[in-house]
């Protein structure tokens, strides 16, 4: 809970009507939906972006984290088409062109 609280200068002397309202507010958390696996089954779950930035830290460093993401799982389809398009750039030559002659 909290107070929103506009900057509104008033008037001098401090007319209560002139001041600026203080409204009640809830702060809610930031909530993003991810792939997340348990137990080796995908799932949906809504993970706040502090706990979000805490498992890539982990992951970048190395450290085992509290949740798998799936966006991170090194995927076999992806690394078939990297390499049919690097056999299709070998085979695949530009020829230059000729100058047209008139």
């Amino acid at each position: 809970m909290g107070r929103t609280h506009t900057h509104h200068r008033g008037v001098a002397g401090g007319r209560w009507k002139k001041r600026a309202p203080k409204v009640q507010r809830v702060f809610r958390a930031n909530l993003q939906v991810m792939n997340v696996l348990v137990d080796g089954v995908e799932k949906r779950v809504k993970l706040c972006t502090k706990c979000l930035k805490r498992v890539k830290k982990d992951i970048r460093d190395g450290k085992r984290p509290f949740v798998q993401l799936v966006s991170n799982q090194p995927k076999v389809e992806a690394k078939k088409v990297e390499k049919k398009v690097e056999e299709k750039k070998v085979v695949t030559k530009k020829t230059p062109k000729k100058a047209a002659v008139k």
